[in-house]
């Protein structure tokens, strides 16, 4: 859940990585279907992206200089690069007096960008900080910080499915624009055994597939949510593409009420 994304958050990035262009975005399986030219666009995108993380604020000439390209193809980079919020342009300060015409035009990468440059890196020392957890306190230790981590988050969603009612599949349908709101891509729907949650993103899945303790305490939040008992059948951390997660149909009597359930997940 995002918000045992927390300690990554706030962990110093180590060196950064190429790759940062929002076009990298689903990187992996469908990259492969890419065209030799859409994958090269790529490769150069990510070096334009390096470029601007090593040095700041750049000129296209700069940039096409470093990288062999000419005017026009850096360019055209430059301007999918725009449109995708991953740099911004600004006029270059110049010190002192200027020449005639107007001066040449900077480029920086956007906040996002820079910090998508340093995910791994964030997951890394995350990782390394729950690993020295479980040295020093256990296994229990580590599922303590992971619960203590999703608590907020919890109580967010919470709040934003006052208005759901009781039935867990209503509920299911409220926590997943609950967690689209957060950025988990999620949705919910009705399937013959009850009904599922998916959840297209994890912010900590990389961490989540040595540390299962982080995917445990999701589950049971997304159990306390729900209001019944739930499975965890796939995970992103586990190389599955989606979370998944089943809620069984609930037991009707033969009057046509609802059964209680007895939880025990409390």
């Amino acid at each position: 859940m995002k918000n045992a994304a927390a300690l990554s958050e706030h962990l110093p990035a180590a060196a950064p990585v190429a790759g940062g262009s929002r076009s990298r975005r689903g990187a992996g399986r469908a990259e492969l279907e890419l065209s030799p030219a859409a994958s090269a666009d790529l490769s150069t995108r990510d070096r334009v992206t390096q470029l601007l993380l090593e040095r700041g604020a750049t000129t296209a000439a700069q940039l096409g200089s470093a990288l062999g390209l000419s005017p026009a193809a850096i360019r055209r980079h430059l301007d999918a690069m725009l449109a995708d919020g991953d740099v911004v342009a600004r006029e270059q300060v110049v010190r002192g007096s200027r020449g005639r015409g107007r001066p040449a035009k900077v480029f920086l990468l956007t906040d996002a960008a820079r910090v998508r440059c340093g995910t791994h890196h964030y997951d890394n020392m995350a990782t390394a900080a729950l690993r020295w957890i479980a040295r020093n306190g256990g296994s229990d230790a580590v599922q303590e910080f992971a619960a203590e981590q999703v608590a907020a988050l919890e109580a967010r969603c919470r709040a934003a499915m006052e208005d759901a009612g009781d039935e867990p599949l209503a509920r299911a349908e409220a926590l997943a624009g609950a967690l689209t709101a957060e950025g988990y891509a999620a949705n919910a729907s009705t399937i013959a055994s009850g009904g599922q949650l998916c959840q297209h993103h994890c912010p900590v899945a990389h961490v989540a597939a040595e540390f299962p303790q982080l995917c445990e305490a999701e589950t049971a939040v997304i159990s306390r949510l729900v209001g019944t008992h739930v499975q965890r059948l796939a995970t992103i951390a586990h190389g599955d593409g989606v979370c998944t997660t089943h809620i069984p149909a609930q037991p009707r009597a033969q009057s046509g009420t609802t059964v209680t359930t007895v939880r025990t997940d409390r």
